[in-house]
């Protein structure tokens, strides 16, 4: 009978504890993001440019959007617009940083030269929230090899 009273009392203890996981988890999603970024992109004519974008929820793991960015070259000034999907593997940031990769189209353009479009394919790792913002690091190709540091609207319980 002993044994019986104290697996409730377990069980009792237990179940707000159940109840608080839960309920980080039930939070709603945020529901877009703002990120800025600076890439270098290593191609035939490297480049470095900053740019702007913005990330949608779509689904627990994954992210889509948008960046578009400017900078220059040898030959003047050269942008490019991505649109991308993100696959986050720890989506309720139970780790400080976490892996995530993603792909999708870029296209290029630069100066005398006419837009092309690439397939993009990256992985990077997302980093902790401080006064709601995160950094990460990217890796990835499309147009050439890509170097990336973004800073990322986030909140504490979501990536």
């Amino acid at each position: 009978m002993s044994s019986l009273l104290t697996a409730v009392v377990l069980l009792a203890l237990a179940t707000p504890r159940l109840d608080a996981q839960s309920t980080s988890r039930s939070k709603p999603p945020p529901g877009t993001a703002i990120e800025g970024r600076v890439d270098a992109i290593f191609s035939k004519k490297p480049t470095a440019q900053a740019g702007i974008g913005i990330s949608v929820f779509g689904g627990t793991y994954v992210r889509m959007g948008a960046v578009g960015a400017v900078g220059g070259d040898s030959d003047g000034i050269t942008g490019r617009v991505d649109g991308f999907a993100r696959f986050h593997l720890d989506p309720f940031r139970e780790s400080h940083w976490a892996p995530y990769g993603g792909g999708g189209l870029s296209t290029r353009f630069g100066e005398g030269s006419r837009p092309r479009a690439y397939l993009l394919v990256f992985a990077g790792i997302d980093g902790p929230v401080r006064h709601g913002l995160t950094t990460s690091f990217e890796a990835g190709l499309g147009g050439g090899a890509r170097l990336g540091v973004i800073l990322r609207q986030a909140v504490a319980e979501r990536r």
